[in-house]
């Protein structure tokens, strides 16, 4: 089943309700810091549960204390409400 892309005014109303998540060409994406490599990687681990569970999986990038989230729909080339949904589960598993 092919995802629909999301317009670029979803794509500005969803920027909006996503604190900190910035648009980068055809993806989305957000810096989060934590106070220990261990807690950035337990972080990690939650992710990586939520992105199974949706069969959508983001980009990851872990420099030490700072972890790096990107998320698109690389099968609808841009972003979809796929992404915005993990976004959303995403922040809410750093609290």
């Amino acid at each position: 089943m092919k995802v629909k892309k999301l317009t670029e005014a979803e794509i500005a109303k969803a920027l909006q309700k996503l604190d900190g998540w910035e648009r980068e060409g055809s993806a989305i994406r957000k810096l989060y810091t934590f106070r220990t490599f261990a807690e950035g990687v337990r972080f990690v681990d939650g992710v990586a549960l939520e992105a199974d569970a949706a069969d959508h999986h983001p980009d990851i990038d872990i420099r030490y204390t700072t972890v790096v989230m990107t998320l698109s729909t690389h099968s609808a080339g841009g972003l979809t409400a796929k992404d915005v949904t993990l976004a959303e589960k995403i922040d809410a598993l750093a609290g």
